[in-house]
């Protein structure tokens, strides 16, 4: 699947193996391994089929974005854009489920 990255932290993050961008150990992991699903992902609906990823779409102001558990706590935040040749993810950020 397509994709890119909103933010050049999150890309330096799933690209360059010794950036952590602050993070914790666990929560980088977890990042990646979902961008390893993104890339082996033929389309959105192989991510929501996924269960344990638990693809969501937001609501209220955020009802453009979507989300994919990273832990109980933080979320993997990202759009879906359109495109004749096929979907593209935007990978807009981490969030913090709970504040």
């Amino acid at each position: 699947m397509r994709f890119r990255h909103a933010d050049k932290n999150l890309q330096r993050l799933d690209q360059e193996p010794l950036y952590n961008a602050g993070l914790a150990e666990n929560l980088v992991n977890a990042f990646r391994m979902r961008m390893q699903a993104i890339r082996a992902a033929a389309n959105e609906n192989d991510l929501r089929a996924l269960k344990s990823l638990h693809f969501e779409k937001l609501k209220g102001g955020l009802q453009h974005q979507y989300s994919m558990r990273l832990n109980a706590q933080f979320r993997l935040i990202f759009e879906i854009e359109k495109g004749e040749q096929g979907n593209t993810i935007v990978i807009h950020g981490i969030e913090d489920y709970h504040q």
